[in-house]
């Protein structure tokens, strides 16, 4: 739904009404559902297990563009099963991610970070382009809205004071006139001592203009997964298999969801990039941190699909359309990579294996996105 039917979608969750709109949305069934999501689960061939990625050896064609890195390509086990322990008490983290398939990715550059507010503002001084955040919803969209109520702005994460049972979004989530890349905490909040954090509050539109503007395009759900993986074959994460709070490895909400983060990785929210250690291709903050963007439509059986093809999937490009079960009439891209709110209390797809979705006309202050660039560009 988005930016229409009166209502604006928080990734793939009809939770957030225009400010002062009447009514309440939808139950959330959004990708970080807790356990016991009743969403429609794909129909999936036999359990496959991980076969050993097969990356490229042939050498980066010369230097690397500035500030990315070398993607080797090859072939390699995409999704996600529930046979570890760590997985197996969260079957919903999965369900769209199975069955395991085999890819095979061309090589490609890829930028080593999401891409920040400084770079974003040098795109926005160059060309004058307008976020969707920063757009007043048009009329026609909202033919039964107020026009008081049609307000610019964009879907902030709101925590209660309290301890709430993890079952409605709405608890957790609010819609922000004036919110914004430019004023990423809402009215009044600046990028000062912001040049090096990620850009939020970006819909799709947003970062398919950037990326234009910049000679790149955004990933492939293929390639992000490929490239996030760093060369290992199946591990839960970038860096291997154990998330130590010990360990600091990523920016992810800790303490008690949605109510506080305790920032014992260093950060509560959001934090600059390259923070942590990058994986085996260099790139940093591909678990945690910001979803991003990818190109693929999103369909939960898409998996099934490929897989029920057979043998080897080359350069898959997602499907022809989107389709989403909880909502059938919106048009979601899949994300990657979880955000500084996922926790294994909730939310948990900062597994490199495990997808989110969101409707491409909405941002939020979680989500931003990377770009990559082909050999032939």
């Amino acid at each position: 739904m988005g930016r229409r039917d009166a209502v604006l979608v928080m990734r793939a969750c009809p939770t957030l009404l225009l400010a002062g709109l009447a009514g309440v949305a939808a139950a959330c069934r959004a990708s970080d559902r807790p356990t016991g999501s009743n969403e429609p689960v794909p129909t999936a061939a036999a359990a496959v297990s991980f076969e050993a990625t097969r990356a490229n050896t042939a050498p980066a064609p010369g230097s690397p563009p500035a500030d990315m890195v070398w993607i080797p390509g090859g072939e390699f086990s995409m999704g996600a099963d529930d046979s570890n322990p760590q997985v197996a008490r969260l079957p919903e983290v999965t369900r769209d991610a199975k069955p395991i398939h085999r890819v095979y990715v061309d090589a490609f550059w890829m930028d080593a970070t999401e891409v920040t507010n400084a770079q974003f503002a040098a795109f926005v001084k160059a060309t004058g382009y307008v976020t969707v955040a920063e757009r007043k919803p048009a009329r026609e969209d909202f033919p039964n809205v107020p026009p008081e109520n049609l307000v610019a702005g964009s879907t902030m994460f709101a925590p209660p004071s309290h301890r709430v049972p993890l079952d409605n979004a709405l608890q957790w989530w609010t819609y922000m006139p004036g919110a914004n890349w430019r004023q990423p905490a809402g009215p009044g909040s600046t990028l000062k001592g912001r040049d090096r954090y990620p850009v939020v509050h970006i819909a799709y539109a947003d970062a398919e203009a950037y990326a234009k503007w910049a000679g790149k395009r955004l990933p492939t759900e293929a390639e992000w997964e490929f490239a996030a993986r760093g060369g290992l074959t199946g591990a839960l994460y970038p860096w291997g298999n154990d998330l130590s709070p010990h360990q600091s490895h990523t920016n992810i909400h800790q303490g008690d969801f949605p109510m506080h983060d305790s920032g014992d990785d260093g950060f509560a929210g959001i934090s600059p990039v390259a923070r942590f250690p990058p994986n085996a291709y260099g790139l940093f903050d591909v678990a945690g941190n910001v979803w991003e963007w990818t190109t693929d439509w999103y369909r939960p059986d898409y998996y099934a699909t490929l897989a029920a093809a057979g043998g080897t999937t080359r350069n898959p490009k997602g499907p022809e359309a989107s389709f989403d079960p909880a909502e059938p009439d919106a048009k979601k891209r899949v994300h990657r990579g979880g955000s500084f709110l996922c926790t294994d209390q909730y939310c948990t797809r900062y597994m490199v294996g495990t997808r989110g979705k969101g409707e491409i006309s909405t941002g939020s202050n979680h989500l931003g996105f990377r770009c990559v660039k082909s050999m032939d560009r």
